[in-house]
C-alpha cells in the first residue's frame, strides 16, 4: 500500500500520445480513428506511459488547435489516471477485536495533501491531491461520510457500536479534491473529485462475560 507524502515532495510521470491508427492499422499513421469526445467529432489518440500504452484519448479539432496548452479536461484525465494512495485504517482497540456495544474507534492519520509531476504537451504540471471525504465502512452494513480523518483515543471523534458478536471487515475509502500548477502559474482548481477504496480489515466483535472475583 502506498503511503502518503508531504506536500513538499511530489513523483514525475510523462504521458506521451500518439494518433490511434484506424482502419488497416498501418505502421505509420497518416489519418488517425475518429471518435466523439462528449458529443463532438474529433481524433482517436493513444496514451502511453513508460512507453507502455495506458489507455485512450478523444481529441477534438478545439484542442488541436490548442495543442500546447495544458487544459482543465488534460489535466483531470491524468489526475484519473494517476496511482493516489489509500489512507491506513487504525482501529481502536487494536489486534483485530472489540467489544459488543462499545465505541470502537476509527482513525487514518494520513491527512496531508499529496503532490505528483506530470509532463503534458511537454510542459510540467504539479497536481496536488488533499484529502476532504472520509467514507467508513464498518462491515455490517453502516457506512458513514466526514470531513474529519477521526483521531486516536482517547478523542474517539469517529466510533461505531457492534450491536452482535461476529467477524466483521471494515474499510475506509478517500475522496480527494484536487488542484493543479503550470510553472509559475496560480492554482487551479480539478472540477473533479476522485475517490480512492481502502482495503478491508479483519475485526471480531466479541462480548464481555463477567467474572466473579474473590478479594
Amino acid at each position: 500500500m502506498a503511503s502518503l507524502s508531504g506536500p513538499e515532495q511530489a513523483t514525475e510521470v510523462r504521458y506521451d500520445y500518439g494518433p490511434t491508427c484506424g482502419v488497416g492499422a498501418q505502421a505509420v499513421c497518416y489519418e488517425g480513428a475518429p471518435c466523439v469526445a462528449e458529443g463532438v467529432e474529433g481524433i482517436k489518440y493513444d496514451v502511453f506511459l513508460a512507453g507502455e500504452k495506458v489507455g485512450e484519448t478523444c481529441v477534438t479539432e478545439q484542442e488541436a488547435a490548442e495543442q500546447q496548452q495544458v487544459t482543465p479536461a488534460r489535466v483531470l484525465r491524468a489526475f484519473r489516471r494517476l496511482d493516489w494512495p489509500e489512507s491506513e485504517l487504525v482501529i481502536e482497540p487494536p489486534d483485530g477485536r472489540t467489544l459488543v456495544n462499545f465505541d470502537t474507534n476509527f482513525y487514518t492519520a494520513d491527512d496531508s495533501p499529496v503532490r505528483q509531476r506530470v509532463t503534458l504537451l511537454n510542459q510540467s504540471v504539479l497536481i496536488e491531491a488533499t484529502p476532504t471525504t472520509y467514507t467508513w465502512h464498518f462491515g455490517d452494513g453502516t457506512t458513514l461520510d466526514t470531513a474529519s480523518p477521526g483521531a486516536p483515543y482517547p478523542a474517539l471523534d469517529v466510533t461505531h457500536d457492534y450491536a452482535r458478536a461476529e467477524q466483521y471487515a471494515p474499510s475506509l475509502d478517500t475522496t480527494y479534491t484536487g488542484r493543479y500548477r503550470l510553472a509559475g502559474g496560480p492554482w487551479i482548481a480539478i472540477p473533479e473529485t476522485l475517490t480512492v477504496p481502502g482495503a478491508a480489515q479483519e475485526l471480531e466483535a466479541v462480548e464481555a462475560l463477567p467474572t466473579l472475583v474473590d478479594y
